[in-house]
Order: structure tokens, then sequence, then C-alpha cells
């Protein structure tokens, strides 16, 4: 089952039994919590990775995930199945963590961004993938407000699909869609202005 829960770029990869199945997991682990430890030891590596990107901080994204599988242990009994994997609903956790820190902290959020990650997004932009570009694209994200960011940040540096981006943000899948071109149109924007 753990292979199958491994996040792909753009495709669904969770399938429809994986899913029923972790969610019989899940109800184990709602009535026992001794049965949240399957869970906990699959999404703890992914749901650091997610907070690290964010902070830069070994031991703030170790304090934070922590903190993200404390909330989530305590929650269990209120969480729902919805059709997405129960990563989506961590995700969200980690992400209003995340987000929580830096509000009370005062400081701007980190973004993670390797090379890979900045030419996917900028053949999804459709520009010449070039070394300027690469420089007004990283100069572009740092100008993104908060929530533009978290999407850009999801779909193309987590490469995760939009359903689970919906479910992560708590919006519609076509929602989603259609903020992250929105916000690919306004980097696109900004860049050609720059060049």
């Amino acid at each position: 089952m753990k292979n199958d829960l491994r996040m792909n770029p753009y495709r669904q990869t969770v399938s429809q039994e994986t899913m029923q199945a972790e969610w019989l997991e899940i109800q184990a682990a709602q009535q026992d919590s001794l049965h949240f430890r399957p869970l906990y030891e699959r999404y703890f590596e992914p749901i650091f990775r997610f907070i690290h990107r964010r902070t830069a901080d070994e031991h703030l994204a170790a304090d934070i995930t922590s903190q993200v599988f404390l909330k989530a242990l305590q929650r269990l009994e209120n969480y729902s199945f919805r059709g997405v994997p129960f990563s989506a609903w961590l995700f969200r956790i980690a992400g209003n963590e995340v987000a929580q820190h830096y509000r009370q902290a005062k400081k701007n959020r980190v973004v993670g961004i390797d090379d890979a990650n900045l030419t996917e997004l900028l053949e999804e932009m459709e520009e010449l993938d070039n070394e300027k570009l690469r420089i007004l694209l990283i100069q572009s994200l740092d100008e993104l407000r908060d929530k533009e960011l978290e999407i850009v940040e999801l779909r193309f540096f987590e490469q995760r699909p939009f359903k689970e981006i919906a479910a992560i943000l708590n919006i519609t899948e076509s929602n989603a869609k259609v903020r992250t071109y929105r916000v690919l149109e306004r980097l696109k924007k900004r860049i050609l202005d720059k060049v």
C-alpha cells in the first residue's frame, strides 16, 4: 500500500481501493489511538519535507511536524472520508501550522525551489527557458501573496494533483485550477513587464 500512496505530478495516483483500505485504517485509529501508528509512519516523512521546504530549518520543521501529528491525533475522531487521500487533511493541518508559526514570529515564509521545479513552472507558463527568465521568475515568486505562493508550491514544487490541492486548501477542484492559472497569468505578466 505504501507505494500506491506516493504522489506523482499531474496524475491521480491513489486508487479508490487504496483510499478505502486507508479509510479502514483511519476508522481503526479512531477506535484505538494505537492504530494511528501506521498512518504516522506513512506520512511523517512527506509532512516533514513539506514543512521543511517552507521553513528551511530542520529543528523547526521537526517541531511543527510533531505538532501536526499531535493535532491530527487529537482531531481524528472528527475526520471523515471525502474521496481524497488522508494526506490531504494532514497537509492542510501542516499548512495551517506553518502559517501560524510565521504569523506569530512575524517573519517571511521560505520557499524551497530547485531547478526542475522552475523549468516545469516556466514550461507551464509557455515561456522561454533561459537564465534571465529564471531569475525574473524567482523575483516574481517573491512578490506573490502567501495564498498565491501556496498554490504554486502545492502544484509545481510539491507536485500535487488539483483534487488534492482542493482538499488541502478547502476549495473545489475547479477553483484550484482557476486559481492556479490566474496566478500563472499574473506571474507571466510580471515577468514580461520586467523583460
